[in-house]
């Protein structure tokens, strides 16, 4: 956004997230070597300028060597000596060196490490008279290093639109491009303008490839959306600069993200033992201590940190950030409440405490600290996002029955609520007597009909493309059938999905890891409707017969990766299958209560189903042999071209290679393009080969698709009926099974193909219409009465005949006053509708 370099910092009102899949990583290869540019370039550099480049390079004994030689009295010396003496934790005796200076040259370089000092040791109001006078001595000149100085000072004041204005007068005047532009990135990142950050970033590594700095804001940049490349990013940065702490930190993360805890707590020490004082690396082992129930290793990091700084809220912001991570909600909510106790102006704290408070339901406390961030931050988007969400759903409808409150969109929830609302009690129902667990309420579940809108409520931005629900503990979030179009996704099936997370988050404290709670949910939709939990069997097979079935030490971790996230939650299913098949069924719920006791996943194994890691692997790998061995033998060669030149070939394919589902589907797929009844047989074939095939170019779609060109109807009703057994979310197929079932007078089949269409797409009228009249004809007036009330709310094009249907339906269920309100309805629109009439006069007689 070029106006925000050109003026000031503007905050987008819906902002996207900017996926960066590569960035300028191969500039290092053509770089000067520091040793080199120190011997070409030195001569012509100041000293400021050259002592920086060397830190910035990973030379700092070499910035010393140059800060020695100017003598023990040069101010410049000194004060690189004293920002090397910060790298390491030495505070005190930067301190020394940095207050007398700063004392002689109130508006130096001295005063501004000193102020950047007081910040990291608890000293803000100490800090900011220094800022001041640099930032002032800075805004009053043309002179490029005085430029960059004001700049950091207001940066640190916190005033993002004049430290932008003189990075950009830095800039223009001629400052070392990879120092401003490092800095310049610095606030765009933090001012939440990834796309602007990256520019600078860039730029500074335009400049200067060996500028590790940049590298580190690289990797902060691509740090959520792109997370290998923010770790090479990061990899690259300490490949040039070892001491640097940020890139280690960033490692951390990104390792804590995938549950490598061991991984995270080597990059951690790597940066204690260059600066043991670190506040961020002992914030990060607080964080890790607290989320292992390890409370004297947290209570010991948080006293190192608060006697470094008192007023560290971060220590308490960051924990709280990785007990959310772990699902945690409520004690981040606490964390971050001590947070801000510590440093009341901390906004990402505030920002914090509002994320956790929505993910707790408790929406009014959330706007109070969004409100409070967005004061301190009116550039954080995600709070922006989230504000303006909970003005969202101050429209929405709320329905509340017993411990279960849902929030839907006004024109949604009278159809919603038919459907919505019994599903879940359904759900709990089941769920509590399987796992005799019963959740604590109150449970909100919020459905929204815009899908940025959900992923807003999840994480604070739209994306969340993949995702169609999420789960918080006692919060359910999730699309609803208009969020995309009908046949895209079940969202019965989520719903269901996300209740068991319910279940599971609940009774594991919070603590079941990520593979147990997925694969639970996938697993308890097939078994509460075995056709929800087959569309993932063709994708499994042929990622066994790639290689690329997740090992179970790797499972966690797959969670994480775009990758490999779609294949982790199907694969966590069958494990789960495989533990309650090889186990029985009271060792799932037994596993899950383990982790209550806040112990891993090796121990809880060896305690409920006494087994190892390791020897679960062996079984469970058995098992998929056994499930899937067949279907991955025939896909086999799904990835080899088909030569389709002929019939003939296809024919002497198709035999030379019986048990080749592509070869027998490619065979089939010709025939039946022609018209030629001789595709069954093949066809046939490659169902009985891969039975969970789904889609268009299915077995099971070919030949209903052939019965019907071939005008043979019963064979027709059969594919249909056998590929929505598999194809669940396939709502074009229910609805021609529906047509033919119609047609044939299969009540069977017509209430099958209704149902599944209501299912997937409940604002179709003309479905509700259908089902309510073989309901009504079946004298079932409760599925009828829904029906008829679902179809007048999503639109029924002939009002009256509707209002008809349910009053007829309430006059079957001897509700002959709702009848006689309907039968005034329908004649209100058509005064001399006969069957209007009719219904009235046994309504009245029906009441007395």
């Amino acid at each position: 956004m070029p106006d925000s370099r050109a003026g000031h910092l503007p905050v987008p009102r819906r902002p996207l997230v900017v996926v960066i899949l590569s960035v300028c990583l191969g500039l290092a290869g053509s770089a000067v070597r520091p040793s080199r540019v120190f011997s070409q370039q030195g001569a012509q550099r100041d000293f400021a300028s050259a002592a920086a480049a060397a830190i910035a390079h990973g030379q700092r004994a070499e910035a010393e060597n140059l800060a020695r030689a100017r003598g023990a009295n040069d101010p410049a010396g000194a004060v690189v000596l004293a920002q090397l003496a910060i790298d390491a934790g030495k505070y005190g005796e930067a301190q020394s060196i940095l207050e007398p200076l700063a004392l002689r040259e109130p508006g130096g370089d001295a005063a501004l490490e000193l102020a950047l000092l007081y910040h990291i040791i608890g000293r803000d109001g100490d800090a900011a008279p220094l800022l001041t006078a640099v930032y002032r001595r800075g805004s009053s000149t043309a002179e490029p290093a005085l430029l960059l100085r004001g700049a950091r000072a207001a940066h640190a004041l916190g005033r993002p639109r004049d430290a932008n204005a003189l990075y950009r007068d830095a800039e223009r005047v001629g400052a070392d491009p990879a120092a401003v532009q490092t800095s310049w990135g610095r606030l765009f990142l933090e001012k939440y303008n990834k796309p602007e950050a990256l520019k600078s970033f860039q730029a500074a590594l335009q400049a200067d490839a060996q500028w590790a700095p940049a590298h580190a804001g690289l990797a902060r940049v691509l740090e959520d959306e792109d997370p290998p490349a923010a770790a090479a990013s990061a990899a690259r940065a300490i490949e040039i600069d070892a001491g640097l702490a940020e890139p280690h930190l960033l490692l951390a993360s990104l390792h804590l993200d995938e549950d490598r805890v061991d991984k995270a707590k080597e990059e951690i020490d790597k940066v204690l033992a260059i600066n043991p004082s670190d506040l961020e690396a002992h914030s990060l082992l607080a964080a890790i201590a607290y989320v292992r129930d390890d409370h004297a290793t947290f209570d010991r990091e948080v006293s190192k940190v608060l006697d470094i700084n008192p007023s560290y809220g971060e220590i308490y912001r960051i924990a709280g950030e990785q007990a959310a991570s772990h699902y945690r909600f409520d004690e981040a909510v606490t964390l971050a409440e001590k947070g801000l106790a510590l440093d009341p102006s901390d906004a990402q704290a505030a920002a914090d405490l509002g994320m956790h408070l929505m993910r707790t339901g408790d929406e009014p406390g959330a706007r109070r600290a969004l409100d409070r961030a967005f004061h301190a931050d009116p550039f954080d988007v995600v709070t922006y996002n989230l504000l303006a969400l909970l003005d969202t759903l101050d429209q929405f409808v709320t329905v509340q029955e017993g411990d279960l409150i849902f929030k839907m969109h006004r024109d949604e929830a009278p159809v919603l609520r038919e459907y919505a609302v019994p599903l879940a009690q359904s759900a709990f129902k089941t769920l509590s007597a399987r796992y005799g667990f019963t959740p604590r309420g109150p449970i909100l579940i919020e459905i929204f009909p815009h899908h940025d809108d959900f992923a807003v409520r999840n994480l604070g931005l739209p994306g969340m493309i993949g995702a169609l629900g999420a789960c918080f503990g006692r919060v359910v979030t999730m699309d609803s059938p208009k969020a995309r179009p009908p046949g895209m996704f079940s969202w019965e099936a989520t719903l269901w999905h996300e209740l068991a997370h319910v279940v599971t988050l609940q009774m594991s404290k919070q603590r079941v890891p990520r593979w147990l709670t997925e694969g639970i949910s996938v697993y308890e939709e097939g078994v509460q409707r075995p056709e929800w939990g087959r569309d993932m069997e063709v994708t499994f097979a042929r990622a066994m017969n790639a290689n690329k079935v997740l090992k179970l030490r790797d499972l966690n971790a797959g969670f994480t990766r775009p990758d490999t996230i779609s294949l982790a939650y199907y694969e966590a299913s069958l494990l789960v299958d495989h533990i309650v098949t090889s186990r029985g069924a009271p060792a799932l719920p037994a596993l899950v209560r383990s982790f209550a006791d806040g112990i891993d996943t090796e121990a809880a194994l060896k305690r409920s189903l006494n087994v190892s890691i390791d020897d679960l692997q062996v079984t469970f790998d058995r098992a998929l042999e056994e499930k899937f061995g067949t279907m991955r033998k025939a896909l086999a060669d799904a990835q080899k071209p088909v030569d389709a030149s002929s019939v003939d070939v296809l024919k002497t394919a198709a035999a030379a290679n019986p048990d080749s589902y592509i070869a027998q589907v490619a065979l089939g797929e010709a025939l039946a393009s022609a018209g030629d009844a001789a595709a069954y047989a093949p066809l046939e074939r490659a169902a009985s080969l891969v039975p969970a095939a789904i889609g268009a170019e299915s077995p099971h779609a070919l030949m209903a698709a052939l019965a019907e060109k071939l005008g043979d109807r019963p064979r027709a009703l059969k594919e249909y009926e056998a590929l929505l057994a598999v194809d669940h979310t396939n709502v074009e197929a229910a609805r021609k099974l529906w047509t033919l079932a119609e047609a044939a007078h299969d009540e069977r089949l017509m209430t099958l193909a209704v149902s599944r269409v209501v299912s997937l797409d409940p604002f179709d009228a003309t479905a509700h219409i259908g089902w309510g009249r073989i309901a009504l004809k079946r004298r079932d007036a409760t599925i009828a009465s829904r029906e008829f009330r679902a179809a007048l709310q999503s639109g029924a094009t002939d009002k009256a005949a509707a209002h008809c249907d349910l009053g007829e339906s309430y006059l079957l269920a001897g509700q002959a006053a709702d009848a006689k309100k309907e039968a005034l309805a329908a004649l209100e629109i058509a005064p001399t509708f006969e069957r209007a009439q009719e219904l009235l006069l046994n309504a009245i007689g029906g009441s007395r």
